[in-house]
């Protein structure tokens, strides 16, 4: 009995992780297909992807109102991916890091979860707090779409505070939707004025005289040449493009695979936090225990294998990248959501005793960082002896 229970929890695990990455793989192409800007692509399907196990999680269980699972499943993977993604990356190799993952995102990492354990304080996160989240999180997005990249100088925590505070992430995202907007306005003018002028010259053809027409006509024949030149140009470039991006998948077999992918992330959430309350109540421990262990390990697998493959190919600096952008997305994105489908009630062991740890191995990793620049094989052990001892201290405690 308790067998098929397990084969279940890992199946519905399975069927999360492969969901995610068919629905972003199959959503991006789809709408690159349609026209749609790299900008909103950006913003929604990209940003989200790596967080989708813990989001589509999240939200199921904040939908069954089993809140623990959803503190222990941001809580936990904050911790994971500290203490068990960023030390293996250490073991295996000597991750290499820049002051910039330290004073820009290490510190709105550091930033959100002292947030958090201020909004937690009243064991409860609200929806005027959750929202709060959401706008922390499209401003950091808008942050480092906009100033970062135009911005050939370092910008740190300091300018996203100010950036955030002074609602310049507003007017970003407003110039955004203008710009598109008036660049098809523009596009479709420029459309009706040539064809205005093609058909005015058409009507004074037959009212010029003959040597009018005839230097007209040479003049015309002359730009018409260069025109069907760029025209044909920019035809065979789009027709290549085409032909390269329709030889990757038919249309229809990527809306299929886009409907697959939802309908895997949707059973695959439900029976992944189902049985993750199954076990919660069958070991009679707190549903939290359970979100902090279980299921905030199972959705951080996807990182850990990424992270050892990048490890072993010398590429370690960017699994710590992708850590800390999780950690803010977790934070932010996944508690914002949450909280606004329904409040979050908050245990006492998650506010005495979790959020403080997450504290401490976030503050940990920074000084990490810092030491020379480079996160060592020691100093990742470490973060791995702490998280090992960390975990079966709660469950003792639990």
């Amino acid at each position: 009995m308790y067998l098929v229970n397990g084969l279940i929890f890992v199946g519905g695990l399975l069927l999360l992780v492969k969901g995610a990455d068919l629905f972003v793989m199959s959503s991006s192409w789809i709408a690159k297909r349609f026209g749609v800007s790299e900008f909103i692509i950006g913003l929604t399907l990209v940003s989200i992807g790596t967080s989708v196990p813990e989001l589509a999680s999240s939200l199921t269980a904040s939908f069954e109102h089993a809140n623990g699972i959803v503190m222990g499943n941001v809580l936990g993977s904050n911790i994971a991916n500290i203490g068990l993604v960023v030390s293996t990356a250490a073991l295996l190799s000597n991750v290499k890091t820049e002051e910039l993952m330290l004073r820009r995102d290490g510190y709105i990492m550091l930033f959100s979860a002292f947030l958090f354990l201020l909004f937690v304080l009243d064991f409860r996160i609200s929806r005027i707090e959750a929202l709060i989240f959401l706008l922390l999180y499209v401003a950091y997005l808008l942050f480092l779409l906009e100033k970062v990249k135009k911005h050939e100088e370092d910008i740190y925590f300091k300018d996203f505070m100010n950036y955030f505070f002074k609602f310049e992430y507003i007017f970003d995202l407003k110039a955004r939707i203008e710009t598109g907007v008036r660049g098809r306005i523009d596009e479709k003018r420029i459309k009706e004025a040539v064809k205005e002028s093609y058909e005015e010259r058409e009507r004074e053809k037959e009212t010029k005289t003959e040597e009018e027409i005839r230097i007209e006509i040479k003049t015309y024949t002359e730009i018409k040449a260069e025109n069907e030149t760029e025209i044909k140009n920019e035809t065979e470039t789009e027709i290549k493009n085409e032909t390269e991006t329709l030889s990757e998948s038919s249309l229809l077999i990527e809306l299929i695979k886009l409907v697959a992918g939802v309908i895997a992330i949707i059973v695959g959430a439900r029976y992944f936090v189902g049985q993750s309350i199954f076990f919660a109540l069958l070991l009679e421990v707190p549903e939290t225990l359970i979100g902090i262990s279980l299921v905030a390990v199972g959705t951080s697998i996807p990182e850990l294998m990424v992270t050892v493959s990048a490890a072993r190919s010398g590429y370690a600096s960017i699994a710590l990248g992708n850590v800390i952008g999780s950690n803010i997305s977790n934070t932010l994105l996944i508690l914002g959501c949450s909280g606004l489908v329904h409040p979050l009630t908050v245990t006492e062991i998650s506010v005495y005793y979790i959020t403080p740890f997450m504290l401490l191995i976030s503050v940990m990793l920074l000084l990490f960082i810092r030491t020379g620049w480079r996160i060592k094989r020691f100093e990742g052990l470490i973060l791995f002896l702490l998280y090992s001892g960390f975990m079966v201290f709660i469950f003792h405690l639990g």
